[in-house]
Formats: structure tokens, sequence, C-alpha cells
């Protein structure tokens, strides 16, 4: 018997469909978990998303993606990366597998929930498809760390890290919860898949792949390369729900979700990306900053995306500008010094060579941030070390769950606003807006400092915190990853006069 052509079975077997007729359509897709109220029940039909493929086509090209990056790993093995590679390059991975490979199990809830709830046909298969990758990626981002933690026990944390009270995996878990666990299936489509996966993943994902290789870790970049060809794909699927919300009137709640979901991404991957692309990886092998990045990645083709769709820049889009030449610089500042509660070794990143390279990419960097890092250079230089890790926390926003920080003498003020019987700190105007936009949303979460001052951290004092945030229990907490031996250019300019 001749076989079909693709084309000619495609659109039936993608658009499975029936009628109910025993329960209503509501009692089918409970509006608050399908989501989309107002849109009439024909445009669910229309949804067409802009990437298919078969089971059969997909199955064969998954077998491709891990075959390569397990033959890569299986190859290299022997090139023994952990002792070779800069030590900063190895804090990276630290970071990486810790804060990313539990999300994609999460991610694989968030597609399911697509396949059961959403109302469109097209959606809810390719939805299944994005299941299995976001479970593909959780197994082989846990499976390649785990040959490391013989060697080094802060790989322990990746498998434990969103499981911990650590301070970043508060902050992180609590963005993640907001975009990809507790909304619709339009909702969290249009927050997860459009603006996370469209424009942020690819910094992570394609921004590191070019810093691995450079660094000369091929497996690594392998990997991250097999992920992102993933989520190319299903990031696709939050733009025809953009284009239907846009076209049926409400235009309005489609700018507000990327206005919403814009910041909130960013703010999260200053820590995850920024940090490591301006001060981790190894100067000699840096190709790009963290705000070079996210000009080409973001503001060029993140913005067209948008603007192709007839929504705007987000209202506080010269705030974000402003915001590319320094948030990040004073997260590395705080968690620099913050470093015992890290579950990486943290690279200072401001040798006199970097700091060069700083200047150059950040112009007035050394007049800035780089009057602070003198500070606690003179410090570490003289040995008064103690002077260099802060003896309280930090203040924390209250939307982001991240310390607030700024230019110093510039930038840094606390934002704040009294809701109900208590007062809330924000890092900026738009955490301060997105926290009023639903207040009953965020208000009840308990960020570090409330969980400490509300007496659910015992012992009350830095041990105590410590033992809290999971460090020298799950595994040991950061240090200097260089051993501070980028001192030694400042001890000669000292000894020099």
């Amino acid at each position: 018997m001749a076989l079909l052509e693709r084309s000619e079975w495609y659109d039936l077997a993608r658009a499975t469909e029936w009628t109910p007729t025993y329960i209503t359509m509501d009692e089918l897709f409970p509006p608050e978990h399908s989501g989309g109220v107002g849109l009439p029940d024909d445009v669910w039909a229309a949804y067409d998303e802009p990437y298919k493929v078969s089971f059969r086509e997909y199955v064969d090209v998954q077998r491709q993606k891990d075959e390569g990056a397990y033959s890569v790993k299986a190859a290299l093995e022997r090139s023994d990366l952990y002792n070779k590679a800069d030590p900063g390059w190895i804090s990276i991975l630290k970071e990486h597998y810790a804060a990313v490979a539990l999300v994609e199990y999460g991610a694989a809830l968030q597609e399911s929930r697509f396949a059961r709830w959403n109302k469109a046909p097209g959606m809810r298969n390719m939805a299944t498809f994005g299941m299995l990758d976001e479970m593909r990626h959780g197994q082989i981002q846990l499976y390649f760390p785990h040959e490391y933690i013989n060697k080094d026990r802060q790989f322990e944390w990746s498998h434990q890290t969103m499981w911990s009270n650590n301070w970043v995996a508060l902050g992180a878990r609590h963005y993640f919860d907001d975009i990809m666990m507790t909304r619709d299936s339009v909702e969290t489509s249009i927050y997860a898949n459009f603006a996370f996966e469209t424009g942020f993943t690819n910094l992570q994902f394609i921004g590191l792949s070019g810093d691995a290789a450079n660094a000369g870790d091929f497996t690594f970049s392998k990997l991250i390369q097999s992920i992102q060809s993933d989520e190319a794909r299903h990031a696709q699927l939050g733009t025809p729900l953009l284009q239907m919300l846009i076209e049926n009137g409400q235009k309005d709640k489609a700018q507000n979700h990327i206005d919403v979901s814009f910041w909130r991404s960013y703010r999260l991957f200053t820590i995850l990306s920024g940090i490591p692309m301006d001060y981790y990886v190894p100067l000699d092998v840096r190709e790009s900053s963290f705000k070079e990045f996210m000009e080409e990645w973001i503001v060029t083709q993140f913005i067209k995306s948008i603007e192709d769709l007839g929504l705007e820049k987000p209202w506080y889009w010269d705030i974000f500008m402003a915001d590319l030449d320094e948030h990040h610089h004073g997260q590395h500042l705080g968690t620099y010094s913050w470093r015992p509660t890290l579950w990486w070794d943290p690279a200072a990143g401001v040798s006199p060579e970097e700091r060069d390279w700083l200047e150059e990419k950040y112009p007035g960097w050394n007049d800035t941030f780089g009057k602070v890092w003198d500070v606690i250079i003179d410090n570490m230089v003289n040995g008064r070390m103690d002077k260099t890790v802060p003896g309280t926390l930090p203040m924390v926003c209250n939307l982001s769950q991240l310390p607030i920080v700024g230019t110093p003498g510039k930038t840094l003020k606390d934002i704040s606003i009294v809701h109900g019987d208590r007062k809330y700190h924000f890092a900026s105007e738009v955490d301060k807006w997105i926290f009023q936009q639903n207040p009953e949303r965020y208000r009840h979460h308990k960020n570090l400092i409330d969980r400490f001052l509300g007496g659910d951290i015992q012992p009350a004092n830095l041990d105590g915190v410590l033992e809290y945030m999971g460090l020298g229990v799950i595994g040991p907490g950061g240090d200097d990853v260089h051993n501070y031996a980028w001192l030694d250019a400042y001890r000669k300019i000292e000894l020099a006069g």
C-alpha cells in the first residue's frame, strides 16, 4: 500500500480535536487553567505553530542530538578538563548546572499543563514534544556534572539547589514559580516560551556555548547547543497566542504580559549570565561583554519580534538600557562579598588587565564600581580579610528576591511602599510597578531577611543562616576561586610605591 505524503496527513494528525457531549467545554478546559478568557471558541482552532514535526521525525532528531552530546563527552573524558581549565570556568559549570538542571524538570511540568489544558489542539501537540524536550534537558544536565562530584563536592549542588533555601535559589524559585507554575496556559506560554525562552535562554545557551568552545570545554559547548536547538523550537509556542490576543481586542493585556515577563527574566539573568560573562570567563578567551550580548540578542532581535507583532517596547525601556551598565556589576560585588553564601567559588575578575577590559566595555567603571573594589583590594593586600566579608545580611527586593544594588554614589537607593500592614522594599521602580500590578500575588512571600527577622532561622546568627541555606550541609560554600592569587599584581604595585 502506498504511503501518504507527510503533507497529506500532518494537519489532521496535529489538530486532533473533538466536541465533548457529556460535559461542557468549560468543564473539559476550566478557564482558570486554560486561560484565554474572552477568545471565541473558533479562534483556538486557528492556532498555527510555526514549527511542525511528527513523532517519528522528533524521535530520530533527538536520538541524533543525544548521540552527538554523549559521544563528545565520552571522547573527551580523558582530557582532564577539571584540572586543566581555568578555575573560573569550573565555577561557571557549577553555577549553571545547579541553577538550571532541576528547573528543566519544572519546565516539563509546565509543558504538560499546556498539553492538558490549552484549548488549541496544535499547541497541545507541540507541548507534548516540549515536555519530552525538558525531561531530556533535566536528565542530561544532571548526568554530565555527576562525574565531577568525586573531584569537587560543590557539584553536589546540581542535584540539590532548587530544593534548598539558598538565597539565590529562593530568588530563582520565586521567578520560575511566577512564570511557569502558577498561571493559566496562555499567560504561562507568553511568559515562559516567548519572553524567557525566545529572549533570554538564547543569551545563556548561545552566549555560553561560544565561551565554552573558546575555553576548550567542547563537552559543555556541545551539550548546550543540543539543548538550545530544542528551546528554539518550543520557544515558538507563545507567538501565535500573542497574535490571538492582539487580533481579538486584548492588545493591552498582551503588552502587560510582555512588560512584566521581560523585566523579571532580565533581572534573574544578570546573575545567571551577566556575572559569569564579565567576571568569570578567562580574559584571554572572553569574546563579548554581557552588555554586548544583551544588545545583540535582546535589544535587537527580541524587540524586533515584539514590534513585528504590533507591540511596543516596555514602558521602562530607558531604565532598562541604563541598567545594562550597572546592575550586574552591583550583583557581582554583592555575590563576591557574600561568597561564603554561594554554592560555587566566585572569581573576582578585577586584576589590572581585567579592569582595563571592564573600563573599555563599561566606560566609567573604574570611577564607580572600581572605587569599591579599591577598598576591598586594599583590605585584602594588607591582611584585613575580615573587612572584606559583610557581617550583616543584605537588603533584599520583595519582588526579585535578589539583593538591592546600584551604582555606588549614584543610583543605589531603597524604593519602598506600604501595603496593608507592612513595608515592602524594591530594587527599582519597575519591580515596585510589577508588585503593584498584583500585590495579592506577591505580598505573602517571605524573602531570606523576612525569615531571619521572623525567627524562622535558628540560631539567629551567621552560622544559623549558612546552615539554613544548606552551606556545609549539601556541599561547601564559596571562596575566591583563584585562592586570591590575582592580588599578587596589586602587592607588586604597592611595593613599587
